[in-house]
């Protein structure tokens, strides 16, 4: 039963996936907003609703090293597993300004963690704190680049997707309704493979004894960041680079300020042991590091970068087995 739970969840993520990705593409074409916005906030927020869930779920159920560990290795695998097999199907561009402000918005969220660490708990005030950080940094964002020419003059030209032969091309155009709807339908595929693939993940890591913190940084990080996986696969075979970063980036900043945000405003989370996830979150800002060194390298991801960016994350989760 456990095993149909993880093929229907798997299932339901890629659906989900397809119809987030062509629904948020038509979305900023009817509103005339660049693909790296839209993927920096309606995507990153779809797909990181598993997160919210589960994290909440942990928080409510005692165990806060599930919400701390899915939050952390949540980010690690966005960076390190699903944008180097992004860049694996599809070599990734981006330009200056996302590098200058985004990406090192990202790693200074993911800073902040240190200083709520010491403490031992992340109480309702440091989760209002997050989350107010997080409605600033969003009006922000759409008040400065909202209809800004970019890398993809949204506003001005066609979004075309491709095929997955890459020779058809399907016209990424239609009503603000009809495009609202399929991001829902998207997102709520996504969320419900989610649910059923951590379902039954969980009961075969239960049966191994496996301790939280690393049920968290990998299995329950895992099922809840196949939605980013699933989502940025189709739009890296679409050849929507934009909505890759702006999903990876998007979500990471979304898992700290709005994951954690929101699930210490309902429920306090307890830090249980302070240095370990110290060390986690140094991995995590490591690899968000890495990643931007290599994009200012020549404002592009090719494929053997990718291939890096897999072998370290490889090499991180075997690290924690040993």
């Amino acid at each position: 039963m456990s095993l149909l739970y993880v093929i229907g969840g798997i299932l339901f993520l890629y659906l989900g996936g397809e119809l987030l990705v062509r629904g948020a593409v038509k979305l900023a074409n009817a509103l005339g907003v660049r693909q790296l916005v839209v993927g920096l906030t309606v995507v990153a927020f779809g797909t990181s609703s598993p997160e919210l869930a589960a994290s909440l779920v942990a928080a409510f159920k005692g165990a806060p090293d599930l919400v701390l560990g899915n939050v952390v290795g949540s980010n690690i695998l966005n960076i390190g597993a699903v944008l180097g097999l992004s860049v694996l199907v599809y070599p990734l561009t981006t330009d200056a300004s996302f590098l200058r402000r985004e990406f090192p918005f990202m790693i200074g969220t993911c800073a902040l963690l240190f200083l709520l660490i010491p403490n031992g708990i992340i109480g309702r005030l440091e989760g209002l704190f997050l989350f107010a950080l997080l409605c600033l940094y969003l009006v922000v964002l759409y008040r400065e680049r909202r209809g800004r020419v970019g890398e993809e003059k949204v506003g001005r030209e066609k979004i075309e997707m491709r095929g997955p032969v890459g020779r058809e091309k399907i016209e990424m155009r239609g009503p603000v309704g009809r495009s609202i709807m399929e991001t829902v339908a998207g997102t709520a595929l996504l969320t419900l493979g989610a649910i059923w693939l951590i379902k039954g993940a969980m009961v075969i890591a239960d049966s191994y004894g496996v301790p939280h913190r690393i049920v968290g940084l990998t299995m329950v990080a895992f099922g809840t960041s196949l939605p980013e996986l699933a989502s940025c696969l189709v739009a890296a075979v679409h050849r929507q680079g934009g909505i890759v970063l702006g999903n990876l980036v998007g979500s990471s900043i979304f898992n700290i300020l709005a994951i954690l945000g929101l699930t210490a405003l309902v429920h306090p989370i307890a830090v249980t042991a302070p240095a370990t996830v110290r060390l986690d979150v140094w991995i995590m800002m490591g690899f968000g590091a890495f990643a931007l060194l290599m994009l200012a390298r020549g404002m592009k991801l090719n494929r053997w970068e990718g291939g890096v960016l897999i072998s370290l994350y490889v090499v991180y989760i075997v690290s924690l087995f040993t």
